[in-house]
């Protein structure tokens, strides 16, 4: 596709979760997923009108929806999204109410909802769940039990939610979570932060990236202790980590073998 310069239009997601895909037809691949809160420029449009072409405002990352899924704002109510500190949910489910109906949101998400009066909302909402302020930088111990409560989540390629998640994705929600901007893409998250020279020397919250063989690094989790990673294989599943890569717990087989490890949290 060639690239487009032109905004067409602004968009926020007002559904729980919203595929993001290669093409625009329904059968085509699953590149990243909208979460209820983020907002997204409009691109361009397919011929007959049934799907939008978006940038999501957060990682840059562009792909097609459904225009039927397409919830249209003014760039004044984009740009006040920008710099307004909302809430991002911490609750594996909960419910906000919007223009009086519920609606089911996943950990996640954003919710227009701030400490500060000074941007008039054009949407009126009513949210009780558990929350923090998306900016608010949280230390480890908060990411590592983030990163728990997406444990046995189904692999889907593409996913960010504890319904369906892959390895970056993995990453990135927690991290965002916990109130840091980490890319969407595995060869960006390999330079984010700073390197750590050795598995003696990661901490927990560190992102260990690895290899199936002596290829390219393809796969990333974040460790857990000095001998336990999560990450997204099949499920998201916490095993064993060594020197060598990773070891299955259920099968004692390594899986995957380890080539980098980067620092986020406090790199300096």
């Amino acid at each position: 596709m060639k690239e487009a310069t032109e905004i067409l239009d602004y968009g926020v997601s007002r559904l729980a979760l919203v595929a993001v895909r290669q093409a625009a037809h329904a059968d085509a691949r699953q590149l990243t997923q909208l979460l209820f809160g983020d907002h997204y420029e409009v691109l361009e449009r397919a011929e007959g009108g049934d799907w939008v072409f978006i940038k999501i405002h957060f990682d840059g990352s562009e792909g097609w929806i459904e225009t039927d899924q397409h919830h249209s704002i003014s760039k004044d109510y984009f740009d006040q999204i920008n710099h307004a500190n909302f809430k991002i949910t911490t609750d594996l489910t909960c419910t906000i109410l919007f223009k009086k109906s519920p609606i089911t949101i996943l950990i996640g998400s954003i919710v227009p909802i701030s400490n500060s009066e000074l941007f008039k909302m054009e949407e009126q909402f009513a949210f009780n769940g558990e929350a923090k302020s998306l900016g608010q930088k949280r230390e480890i111990e908060f990411i590592v039990s983030t990163a728990m409560k997406y444990l046995n989540a189904p692999h889907l390629a593409g996913g960010k939610s504890p319904f369906g998640i892959d390895a970056v994705g993995l990453v990135q929600m927690v991290f965002k979570i916990a109130g840091y901007h980490v890319p969407h893409a595995i060869n960006n998250q390999l330079i984010e932060g700073k390197t750590v020279k050795s598995l003696i020397d990661a901490q927990p919250g560190d992102l260990a990236f690895f290899s199936r063989k002596d290829d390219a690094i393809s796969h990333v989790g974040i460790i857990l202790s000095e001998d336990k990673v999560i990450h997204a294989f099949g499920r998201v599943r916490a095993d064993h980590l060594t020197e060598e890569g990773i070891i299955r717990f259920d099968t004692k087989i390594y899986t995957h073998y380890l080539k980098e490890i980067r620092r986020i949290v406090n790199p300096a």
